[in-house]
């Protein structure tokens, strides 16, 4: 198993506890705000990069 796909499978767990454990809309803003935080701490040149690499992966 290659290394992003056990990272996504630890993901999936962890969103399957959080959905059990807490209420439904603290586990929403956990899946929706991780992300955004860590886009938003990233360099204007990081997401222009992070932004074309998106895009010429779409491209395929």
């Amino acid at each position: 198993m290659s290394k992003n796909a056990k990272i996504a499978v630890g993901g999936v767990a962890v969103g399957i506890v959080l959905l059990f454990w807490l209420p439904w809309w603290v586990s929403l803003l956990i899946v929706l705000g991780v992300p955004a935080a860590a886009y938003l701490t990233l360099d204007p040149s990081q997401r222009r990069r992070l932004r074309r690499v998106t895009r010429k992966e779409i491209g395929r």
